[in-house]
């Protein structure tokens, strides 16, 4: 195995479970009320029970999403550290590059007044 590859599979398995609009809203619907149980889930889903355990088997292989038994019932909660590995990973360093952008255009717009403002003084 290559150095990292387990890390590049986890990140595969957390994009392959983003890409699929009914996860997504699973996981928006944790967002909003954590700790629901699968029936819970099915309701808010127009499809079968059986698929929505799949969905959320693929959520939980991603780490997604966490799973605690109270009693017989087995509640599901949003975990949100995969998601901001991936924003600091792959998002990060694109807004790293807008920000310096930005910077070096303020810089830029002041250094061209400071002559007009030079004059004024004068």
């Amino acid at each position: 195995m290559q150095p990292f590859s387990c890390i590049l599979v986890f990140i595969a398995d957390i994009f392959h479970a983003l890409a699929d609009k009914t996860r997504r809203q699973m996981l928006d619907r944790l967002f909003a009320k954590n700790g629901q149980s699968l029936n819970e889930l099915c309701e808010q889903i127009s499809m079968s029970r059986q698929a929505v355990a799949k969905h959320l088997a693929i959520l939980e292989k991603a780490n997604l999403v966490t799973v605690h038994w109270q009693g017989r019932t087995k509640l599901h909660y949003l975990n949100p550290v995969p998601l901001s590995d991936i924003v600091h990973r792959w998002v990060g360093k694109f807004e790293d590059a807008r920000i310096t952008a930005l910077t070096d255009f303020k810089d830029q717009i002041e250094n061209d007044r400071k002559p007009e403002e030079e004059k004024r003084s004068a």
